[in-house]
């Protein structure tokens, strides 16, 4: 038995690297990394390419490892080729990821150090850390300081995690659920359909409360829908709001929305995964105004502070609704005891085991302070204005709403045809022209182009050359 023991140590210590070898790899991925970040300008906003990364499975994983030069070919043709490049100047569909260089550094040692960040037993100080970044969006938004959180890994589990608190808050019950209601728009993201069916709130009554022309909730017709079902016997329980919508940005009147599910004592959960980092702009303050009000909110460090995909974060103003929900003991956790002034991840939401996503999110804010980020989304907002204002001025243009934040919706109407027709027709030129990305949606049977401005490297020149590219591809189609 020693003997095989002592063989396959042998070959287990290839894990290992000694300090040679770790310099030879950092080096040759690092010259990859700044290739990419030094060319990044000239590098397509979204590539057609004919295997679209399929030549990825020529490569399966063997035996014997490979070269990391082989490999980062591999990489290169397959994965940071093809397709969408969220990193670029140039991406302004969807909703913009962030990837700024400052967390990758936190990320690489976070990875190296390989802390563990789920219970506070384990690793005190990346629970305060994690803990001092949820309360530092606490403040940003105006919770108390019983408020609560969590890092997530995007929005979607984040709405998940709210939804639930809610869900536990009211104290539902099966037999509950079929005269329980739901109130949104549908406008709603389609992530809190998904975390109501998850958390098994599927049977629930769902109200969906019609919007203005700038795609708002009508609070009006929310009191009347609740005050209706009250009078039906039935049991609101949960509203759920918008500060800023993925089809056009819009923000719900939150400040409304919150007075009334205080009358009503509903829980009020606020999806601001895209807008709520917004806060911190001034051109934003007022139509924020309100964004204190709901019990709980989400907001996503990899859209409003441009970190990387995977960061996500829930805030609930009363942190025990979360603990309520989320903690469970376990004979082997029998020493990680939960501690009363600093409650750790794991209690906190679905993850035990989770990547320590803090590191990435306090390093660059303490390397740069929160003054660049602040700045940053001011520029956004009054890049989106600029473009609304200087799209308006050419004719045939049929603009959507005034922006509430940084997406700007629109489409050209044509002399004749089909409009739809036409509109798809022109974004697929602007997305096949590759230097930057614009994306789509479909608002009351309308073909519409949006544009959201979010990525940090997104300046004025960028949407300059935006407006010349759509009047080329215009005359092109024309």
């Amino acid at each position: 038995m020693i003997k095989r023991i002592k063989g396959l140590e042998k070959s287990s210590l290839r894990l290992e690297p000694n300090a040679r070898e770790r310099e030879i790899l950092f080096r040759i991925v690092n010259d990859y990394a700044e290739g990419f970040l030094n060319n990044l300008q000239t590098l397509p906003a979204y590539k057609f390419t004919e295997g679209q990364g399929i030549g990825i499975y020529d490569s399966p994983v063997s035996e014997e490892g490979s070269n990391i030069e082989n490999l980062l070919e591999i990489l290169k043709n397959n994965v940071d080729t093809p397709g969408l490049n969220p990193a670029s100047r140039g991406h302004l569909g969807y909703i913009p990821g962030g990837g700024i260089y400052h967390s990758a550094l936190g990320d690489f040692l976070a990875a190296v150090t390989n802390r563990y960040a789920g219970v506070f037993f384990a690793s005190p100080g990346a629970v305060r850390m994690e803990n001092m970044m949820v309360n530092w969006m606490s403040e940003i938004i105006g919770y108390p300081a019983s408020a609560g959180g969590n890092l997530t890994s995007g929005g979607s589990v984040a709405n998940l995690v709210g939804i639930l608190a809610a869900r536990d808050s009211a104290d539902l019950k099966a037999k509950n659920f079929e005269r329980s209601v739901i109130y949104m728009t549908d406008q709603a993201h389609h992530s809190i359909k998904k975390a109501i069916r998850i958390v098994g709130l599927g049977e629930c009554v769902q109200r969906f409360i019609p919007v203005d022309k700038g795609w708002r909730m009508r609070s009006e017709l929310l009191e009347a829908s609740i005050n209706k079902d009250i009078k039906d016997g039935l049991n609101p329980f949960l509203i759920i709001a918008s500060a800023g919508t993925t089809d056009t940005g819009a923000v719900d009147p939150l400040d409304m929305i919150g007075e009334i599910a205080s009358n009503h004592k509903i829980w009020f959960h606020l999806d601001a995964a895209y807008g709520g980092f917004f806060v911190l702009a001034d051109s934003a303050k007022a139509i924020l105004k309100g964004i204190d009000r709901p019990d709980s909110i989400i907001m996503d460090p990899h859209k409003g502070l441009f970190l990387p995909y995977g960061s996500g974060a829930v805030l609930v103003k009363e942190k025990s609704n979360l603990l309520k929900s989320n903690h469970y003991k376990a004979n082997y956790m029998q020493d990680a005891t939960v501690s009363n002034d600093e409650l750790a991840p794991g209690d906190l939401s679905p993850e035990l085991s989770k990547h320590f996503r803090g590191l990435r999110m306090w390093l660059p804010l303490k390397l740069l302070g929160a003054a660049p980020f602040r700045d940053s989304l001011e520029e956004k907002l009054l890049l989106a204005r600029y473009f609304y204002e200087k799209l308006s001025e050419i004719k045939g243009f049929e603009m959507g709403q005034y922006p509430d934040l940084s997406v700007v919706t629109f489409r050209y109407i044509p002399p004749q045809g089909d409009v739809n027709e036409f509109n798809k027709r022109l974004v697929n030129e602007i997305q096949r022209d590759e230097r930057l990305f614009l994306s789509s949606t479909t608002l009351e049977g309308k073909f519409i182009i949006r544009l959201a401005v979010l990525s940090f490297r997104t300046h004025l020149d960028t949407i300059d050359e935006t407006i010349g590219i759509i009047k080329e591809k215009l005359a092109l189609i024309l």
